[in-house]
């Protein structure tokens, strides 16, 4: 596969004074493709800083930068310590008040995908943007667009390879749950976005491509996906509620398991599920009802209106 050239006079991190957005990257082995998401954020219309997170200590990745993208701050804190974890100290260094945290795996085709994402944020109630996104090596298909050019439109949450977050917001709310460690951290997060009283907000601008790397983990995917959905009940659901969204879950995973290719994973992560939520009892923050069937909704029905669902939102903090 061929990568775009770096352009000359980049304007990653040009101002350092006050970046308007932070790209913050978690990657693990991956150099050539961490190359072209590099080269995509040089050739945006906006000055971004740009915060690597090395998740596998790779002496290829340090040298890449090194050579290439100089103005990058390369970071290193810790082996195998997960996307959840890289994500979370990334946001936490960044100096931006809009911060993308793309996965390595992803490229701006568009030099107006940060820009047109950052016009976004034009309402105080929007804590994070779904940016658009294709699945390049599945199909054409955009996902995560606003069904209309008019208004804000509303999503119950984003998608990692494609969002963008108000760090103060997320800082706020404590980031990413880190023992989620990988898949449905998003989710997660986005139930406490709309119990905090903002909103994530389905985007508009040129679609980011993911390029789904042939070297995932597809195991470690089914397993903690499982783990995950259980993990997001229990921290989530009001008591009311819990014990049927926890049968639906566990029925739905093992019809997934069913189905799988590698069903035993699946299923051992439904148990250690389980066996976290006897480890995490006392973590338990459930939203409140009314939070939790909006939420539901937004998954259920997709987008909405934000003028639908604005007087069930509580107030924000300013």
């Amino acid at each position: 596969m061929r990568f775009p050239p770096v352009p000359a006079g980049s304007r990653v991190a040009a101002d350092l004074q006050a970046p308007r957005a932070a790209l913050v990257i978690a990657t693990r082995n991956r150099v050539d493709e961490l190359r072209a998401l590099l080269a995509s954020a040089a050739a945006q219309t906006v000055a971004t800083e740009v915060l690597v997170m090395d998740d596998g200590a790779s002496e290829a990745v340090e040298g890449m930068l090194r050579a290439h993208f100089p103005q990058a701050r390369y970071c290193n804190l810790g082996v195998g310590r997960g996307p959840a974890f890289q994500r979370n100290r990334g946001i936490e260094l960044a100096r931006a008040p809009i911060v993308f945290p793309l996965d390595d795996d992803a490229v701006m085709p568009s030099p107006r995908t940060i820009e047109q994402t950052l016009a976004e944020f034009d309402d105080p109630v929007v804590a994070a943007v779904g940016i658009p996104y294709v699945n390049v090596r599945v199909d054409s298909e955009v996902r995560q667009r606003a069904p209309s050019a008019e208004g804000i439109w509303v999503g119950h949450a984003f998608v990692g390879a494609a969002h963008a977050i108000r760090r103060d917001v997320f800082l706020a709310l404590g980031g990413f749950r880190e023992h989620f460690f990988y898949m449905g951290e998003e989710g997660d997060l986005g139930v406490r976005i709309l119990a905090a009283g903002y909103v994530v907000r389905m985007g508009r601008a040129d679609p980011i491509h993911h390029l789904e790397s042939a070297r995932r983990n597809l195991a470690m995917a089914d397993y903690c996906g499982r783990r995950n959905d259980v993990l997001f009940a229990w921290h989530n659901v009001p008591w009311a509620m819990l014990p049927l969204h926890l049968l639906a879950t566990t029925l739905n995973g093992l019809l997934s398991a069913a189905r799988a290719q590698n069903p035993g994973r699946m299923v051992l992560g439904l148990a250690a599920g389980y066996r976290a939520c006897f480890t995490r009892r006392r973590e338990r923050a459930p939203v409140a009802p009314a939070i939790y069937w909006l939420h539901r909704r937004l998954k259920k029905r997709g987008p909405l209106a934000l003028s639908q669902i604005r007087d069930a939102l509580p107030p924000h903090a300013p």
